[in-house]
């Protein structure tokens, strides 16, 4: 059944059909194959089921309010003021770059909106300042990938759909992890650019009054931050209340910027309906897969496989941080998550690892995936918002970003703390 299983989802992806139907055709396959009963037949009712997941509401909300930050000037005038402060360092505009996705990833909980809404501010500035324009692609990329470990964070919502874990627990787990690799993202670009100072492009010198009157632009996302997770932590909200809040002020800051009308409102809507479509159907289809192959025994039998191994506990994770990265690169993320995590997750439990800990661990190997080529979402998406140009560009740019990805998951190991602190002092 494994064998089986594995030929038909690379057959499915070699000959590029969607994800959500690669896993859904899959299901299916392996129900007429080895299933003693009519399975497929639940299909309806797996649908409904899971999509009548509370929780689940958060997704669009939080996909709404990167729309309506990207559309409403705030992350141009976010990223003005922050090259104003970050532009003295070697690698100058690269700094600002990173630093603007950890701001927005505090705001709309997305990897991909990240990377396009920063991208599309700073991408202009590569050419017209003299930046190496492959590493200047890769701060965007790898940046991006901040918006699913520093809060809100949709795949983290999903962790925890999937694992009964709790979201604000996760939450204040990426925080510490989020800023320190933000922080290695920035040692990155100041390592490359220390060996080669032609990388850093135009320095560009701003007064202090100017970089004082630009802090002003950096409110409103630490404004929103503060709306999304404080009312969670100030229990006012649930996180799927949160994000409705963040949507009601990402509105009121669209309105007070005077970009907000019904058809800046009507892209807006759009882009959340598409991207939470096609989210809803990757979710639906995993758990139709997830479902069929809990019925036919695979899942029993991988978990029995790997538990044959006899690996020791730290033996285990190095073997989940290869598969993950392996798989990484030829699957989707959203999908390596919903059909990996319910085999994964009781196994690494049972070895017992803390569920919030190894939660952070698969998101920053599933923000490796977005950055590995051929399948990694944040290269497609910044080398769509270049005019020209050619993929490999994006992809030598993000390789060096691996590696801070990589010393973060040995930081996580070596000291579990990084995750844990927080949320075991919140708690108290």
């Amino acid at each position: 059944m494994i064998p089986t299983a594995l030929i038909t989802l690379l057959v499915l992806m070699a000959l590029a059909i969607p994800v959500a139907a690669s896993l859904g055709v899959l299901g299916m396959v392996l129900a007429q194959l080895f299933a003693f009963l009519p399975v497929s037949k639940a299909a309806g009712e797996i649908a409904w089921s899971s999509s009548n997941e509370f929780l689940l509401v958060a997704l669009p909300m939080f996909i709404l309010l990167g729309e309506l930050l990207l559309r409403s000037g705030l992350a141009e005038r976010m990223y003005g003021a922050l090259a104003k402060w970050l532009s003295w360092l070697p690698g100058g505009l690269m700094h600002s770059n990173i630093a603007a996705c950890a701001l927005f990833a505090a705001t709309s909980g997305s990897s991909v909106a990240t990377a396009a809404t920063v991208g599309t501010v700073a991408l202009p500035q590569a050419r017209r300042y003299g930046y190496s324009e492959r590493l200047f692609l890769g701060t965007l990329a790898a940046g991006g990938t901040l918006g699913i470990l520093i809060p809100p964070s949709i795949n983290m919502i999903i962790y925890a759909v999937l694992t009964n874990t709790s979201v604000p627990k996760l939450y204040l787990a990426g925080i510490v992890p989020g800023i320190l690799l933000a922080l290695g993202f920035m040692l990155v670009v100041l390592i490359a650019c220390a060996w080669r100072p032609a990388w850093g492009g135009q320095r560009i010198a701003a007064p202090l009054a100017e970089c004082i009157a630009g802090l002003v632009h950096l409110l409103p996302p630490l404004g929103l931050f503060l709306v999304v997770v404080g009312s969670i932590y100030a229990g006012i909200a649930t996180p799927t209340e949160a994000a409705a809040l963040g949507v009601m002020a990402g509105l009121g800051l669209a309105w007070w910027n005077k970009a907000l009308n019904w058809h800046m409102l009507r892209a807006a809507l759009l882009g959340t309906m598409r991207s939470t479509g096609m989210i809803m159907l990757i979710i639906v289809a995993a758990y139709f897969l997830n479902f069929v192959m809990s019925s036919i025994g695979l899942t029993t039998a991988l978990t029995d496989t790997v538990q044959k191994l006899g690996l020791s506990k730290w033996e285990m994770l190095i073997a989940v941080i290869v598969f993950y990265v392996v798989l990484g690169c030829f699957m989707e993320t959203l999908s390596l998550m919903i059909t990996t995590i319910p085999v994964i997750a009781p196994v690494m439990a049972a070895l017992g690892f803390d569920m919030i800990w190894f939660g952070v661990v698969i998101i920053v190997l599933v923000e490796t995936a977005l950055i590995t080529p051929p399948v990694g979402l944040n290269l497609f998406v910044v080398h769509n918002l270049r005019p020209s140009g050619s993929m490999n560009d994006v992809i030598l740019g993000a390789a060096p970003f691996v590696v801070a990805l990589f010393a973060l998951l040995a930081a996580l190991a070596f000291f579990p703390g990084l995750a844990l602190w927080l949320p075991s002092v919140i708690s108290q």
